[in-house]
């Protein structure tokens, strides 16, 4: 076999680290309870009454809740930001460099801006008060170190206790970044509950993703109906129906009575299990004779999601539900594979 071409060569794995560049498995558990232990002392430490203060402010805040900070502790005011605008709340990140160069013409008086920055004294931030303060806006920092300019200049601050970087020169922001994400995520779900957000709220704005479609989706936004359904008669004969079976796709037979009343289901494992016992008999046997009466059943006002979990639900997994109304009236199916499909 020829090699080949060059352009098709598959990569070489990458070389094996040095001895020394390894890291074992005793170094990194250690890591980990040493990271737990810093963050063990923000929550011991961290003044409820200032956290308290902080999220009421933003509970009553009738414009818009601004966040800024620079570098690491700027991605985790963008974050926080977006975590509030998930919620229904009405926030933005404001980058510094951005607003002194006209982004700042966003804030009113109605606003409030949060500050990040673990030491305070973040040159970009300071520059930024004055133009704010200016715009009659309220300023919150959230800082690390006690009694640093940043606080000084603001009409709020709270105070993040840190111990110390995890980092072995106490330099690079690894545990500062974690309290202040673990801080203003929890003050987000504490505003989400003092809203009384409903799940469908919460839904509304994330349509596209699972999150969404799985508090979004009901059983009939999902569900086969009318002539895409595998129908038929409990008198109808088993060989007579196998076309049915198999070309709607559902992997089964809907048992109904003249009013469309739902009376049991047949389906290719039943088909399998009465050949093997019957042999050459099933021909004469009807689908009434050998289906399921008592088949697990949904609803169509039912949430998607709730399908899925009564499908694969004890004592075993099914890949169907007949979906009836109040009446026993079969109205449509919903299958797993139409579930996968629509991304639950």
């Amino acid at each position: 076999m020829g090699s080949l071409p060059p352009s098709l060569d598959l990569p070489s794995p990458p070389p094996k680290n040095p001895q020394h560049e390894r890291v074992s498995e005793t170094t990194l558990f250690n890591l980990f309870k040493a990271q737990q232990g810093h963050l063990n002392y923000f929550f011991q430490n961290l003044d409820l009454s200032q956290a308290l203060s902080f999220t009421e402010t933003l509970l009553n805040s009738r414009g818009t809740i601004f966040f800024s900070g620079v570098g690491k502790s700027g991605f985790v005011a963008n974050k926080i930001s977006q975590t509030l605008v998930s919620l229904g709340i009405r926030s933005a990140f404001l980058s510094p460099l951005d607003a002194l160069h006209g982004d700042i013409g966003a804030l009113s008086a109605a606003d409030i801006l949060v500050l990040f920055s673990k030491s305070g004294s973040t040159e970009e931030l300071l520059r930024l008060i004055p133009c704010a303060r200016a715009k009659g806006v309220y300023l919150i920092s959230v800082t690390s170190v006690p009694k640093n300019a940043l606080a000084n200049a603001c009409d709020m601050n709270v105070h993040l206790p840190l111990e110390r970087e995890l980092c072995p020169f106490d330099l690079a922001p690894v545990t500062s970044t974690a309290i202040q994400m673990v801080f203003g995520d929890t003050v987000a779900i504490a505003l989400m509950g003092a809203r009384n957000l409903t799940k469908d709220q919460y839904a509304a704005n994330h349509p596209a993703g699972r999150i969404g479609k799985s508090l979004i989706f009901k059983v009939k936004d999902v569900m086969k109906k009318q002539d895409e359904l595998p129908v038929c008669k409990e008198g109808d004969l088993i060989m007579e129906q196998l076309v049915e079976l198999t070309r709607k796709g559902c992997g089964c037979l809907l048992v109904i009575d003249v009013e469309y009343h739902l009376l049991g289901t047949f389906t290719d494992g039943d088909l399998r299990r009465t050949l093997k016992a019957s042999g050459e008999a099933i021909f004469k046997l009807t689908v009434g004779e050998m289906c399921n009466r008592k088949p697990r059943t949904i609803g169509p006002d039912a949430m998607a999601v709730e399908a899925m979990q009564k499908m694969e639900s004890p004592p075993s997994a099914v890949q169907f539900l007949p979906v009836i109304d109040r009446q026993n009236t079969l109205i449509g199916i919903v299958t797993l594979h139409g579930l996968v499909s629509a991304g639950l």
